[in-house]
């Protein structure tokens, strides 16, 4: 009995100490991962560390975001479709470029009229995830509870959010959730300070570096050759660049639609891997904790906090049991992972060349992605406590604790309540 608590506290530790550096060579060995933000949610077995004697789950706070979605504009298909059709009735395409032009046909009946809208397997990932909160609190969800569950006002969150409600609700009829999405929250559930907002501006410094890093890392003249048989024909009427990215989104997103068709086959590792470091990068300095951007991007997650603060004192000081449930987007999720200071998933790193080694945009935010703080007490004691999961995995945080993976949530609390105030 003692190795095994010995095992399981190492095993934990291994995702709690934070993610290992990356690699070129791990981030291929599974080649959905440079889908970056279209990055499927990855289920996997979790370990769950015992609690310390005596305590028991009273309330889970969490923010999620969206499942798993089509491209944001249809148009995007669209637009690659209509160049194979082109090609096709020219002909100027190759063997290869045919089979590809025959499966964005397939492509496009699955995704017309579904432009940035939850996929089936979205609906799936919500589900799963709420079973095995349930599963795995059952205290949390015990009897005829009040449940807040609360989206941003974009469609696929109010489904995500829908979802994760229904399924509960199959669990424990007796459950009320009470679902909103409207413009009263969207001022901490989907905030952007103003100095967040103009910081993006490709006016801004940090874009003229960054289109650079772009052009140094898109090459798509071997791929225009595999597809297109006509030399003049590329150089008259294709826009190779502009191509192989569109061909990229529609090839990292099939991960999320499950119709069957990849196109992976028509890109070389090298090629991905290039590609995914510029949307990494974008991810990095747009939304997460670079250097660059002096902290203003983490600073937008700050009226989050002080929800998932507010909401934790109210139930505590209540007694009850319940759960706040939250739905939005994967810029929320990064720039809160970063202002918690989740395991090492607010590294820093200034050389471009490097942002993956220290970063990566689908480890922090797959579709679906999530934060869980589950709240414990203990009988004829004040003390509460409580622990963080990213993606339902336990993870540490920068405050000392005589218990890990869980902490005082007087500590805690402290410790975010003064970074609020900075």
């Amino acid at each position: 009995m003692m190795f095994f608590k010995y095992v399981v506290i190492f095993l934990c530790g291994v995702y709690v100490n934070g993610f290992a550096q990356s690699t070129r060579e791990a981030i291929l060995d599974n080649i959905a991962q440079t889908g970056g933000v279209y990055y499927a949610y990855p289920v996997q077995e979790v370990i769950v560390t015992p609690v310390p004697e005596g305590y028991k789950p009273f309330y889970i706070s969490h923010y999620a975001r969206h499942g798993s979605r089509w491209i944001q504009s249809e148009q995007d298909y669209k637009m690659v479709l209509d160049i194979f059709e082109k090609a096709h009735q020219a002909g100027a395409l190759t063997a290869l470029g045919e089979d590809v032009r025959k499966r964005m046909a397939i492509v496009w009946e699955d995704a017309e009229g579904h432009g940035g809208d939850l996929t089936p397997l979205g609906v799936k990932q919500h589900r799963g995830i709420a079973e095995r909160m349930f599963q795995n609190y059952p205290e949390v969800f015990r009897g005829n509870l009040s449940l807040s569950a609360r989206s941003t006002v974009v469609l696929r969150c109010v489904l995500s959010m829908d979802a994760f409600c229904e399924r509960l609700k199959e669990l424990n009829p007796a459950l009320r959730i009470k679902r909103e999405a409207c413009a009263k929250y969207m001022k901490y559930m989907n905030y952007h300070t103003p100095e967040a907002v103009r910081f993006v501006s490709h006016q801004e410094p940090w874009y003229k570096e960054y289109r650079k890093f772009k052009e140094n890392h898109t090459h798509p003249d071997r791929m225009m050759t595999s597809l297109f048989a006509n030399p003049d024909y590329i150089c008259k009427h294709i826009n190779p660049g502009e191509l192989m990215w569109g061909l990229y989104w529609i090839a990292s997103v099939m991960q999320n639609v499950e119709i069957g068709v990849s196109f992976y086959d028509i890109f070389e590792k090298d090629e991905l891997f290039d590609l995914w470091q510029v949307c990494n990068y974008h991810n990095f300095v747009c939304d997460g904790p670079a250097p660059i951007n002096n902290g203003i991007m983490t600073a937008s997650a700050k009226p989050l906090l002080e929800n998932i603060l507010d909401s934790a004192d109210e139930v505590i000081k209540s007694g009850n049991n319940t759960a706040t449930l939250r739905f939005g987007h994967d810029g929320n999720i990064i720039s809160l992972v970063a202002l918690l200071q989740l395991g090492d998933m607010w590294k820093t790193e200034t050389n471009p060349d490097k942002f993956y080694e220290a970063w990566c945009n689908f480890k922090v935010t797959p579709m679906a992605a999530n934060v869980q703080m589950v709240f414990f007490r203990k009988e004829a004691s004040e003390d509460i406590i409580v622990k963080f999961m990213h993606c339902e995995k336990e993870v540490n945080l920068p405050i000392e604790t005589d218990i890990a993976p869980f902490y005082h949530w007087k500590d805690v609390e402290a410790y975010y309540r003064n970074l609020l105030n900075k």
